[in-house]
């Protein structure tokens, strides 16, 4: 059986485009990552390396650098606005697994995370989003943004192709997933005399796990 081909992303500080796995390794060395943290000023703090995965299938993901003062609630928020918020559903954090052993909003990421701990976040108890977050590296120094929370990596678009063609896909129709057992996705040229809308127009595809679940309609503008 062939592999299935891992997604990439880019490295925020220098540009170099890797695996999760890889950039989880060249973060801790990036030559202009060290010389943005060897430039930062402010009161000395730990910080926190967080791997973010959706637990699905793994093309969507994030490498985030968070305070250890700041809340997990904070990282609600965060993965609201980038991946997540549609029709403002309740979400929760566990550890041990989904639904295993909540963990209050109003925990410190200090209180929580040491390398190898991992979380399971959960947006929507209905069509629910789950995402896994674990802590891969701890530093102490001056925090690169005034935020709680700064993103030094994300994974690229996946590129997938229209249903009716071999060029790249733009939209999803929800009509054709449903009740078709297709796809959905279409290109920019196909999408234009599509038939369906009882599921509404063909929808944009968004950089986020969410895309076709519920309400969602892309993220927030940046900064998250």
């Amino acid at each position: 059986m062939a592999r299935r081909k891992q997604s990439r992303g880019n490295c925020t500080y220098c540009n170099r485009e890797m695996t999760r796995g890889g950039l989880s390794r060249h973060l801790k060395s990036c030559s202009a990552r060290q010389e943005a943290i060897a430039q930062a000023k402010g009161a000395d703090t730990t910080l926190y390396h967080l791997q973010v995965q959706d637990a699905w299938g793994g093309d969507f993901w994030l490498h985030l650098e968070m305070k250890g003062t700041a809340k997990l609630k904070d990282l609600d928020n965060y993965l609201r606005a980038i991946w997540l918020e549609c029709c403002g559903h309740l979400s929760d954090f566990f550890i041990g697994g989904a639904w295993a052993n909540k963990v209050a909003m109003s925990r410190q990421i200090a209180q929580v995370f040491e390398p190898d701990v991992e979380l399971t976040h959960i947006y929507d108890f209905g069509t629910s989003s789950e995402t896994k977050i674990r802590c891969v590296a701890v530093r102490q120094g001056n925090a690169l943004t005034k935020h709680p929370i700064t993103l030094m990596a994300r994974n690229n678009p996946p590129e997938v192709q229209c249903m009716e063609c071999d060029q790249l896909a733009t939209h999803l129709c929800m009509e054709c997933q449903y009740e078709y057992d297709e796809s959905g996705l279409l290109c920019d040229a196909h999408v234009e005399d599509h038939p369906h809308d009882d599921y509404g127009e063909p929808m944009l595809l968004y950089n986020s796990p969410r895309v076709g679940l519920c309400g969602y309609s892309g993220p927030a503008e940046p900064p998250y």
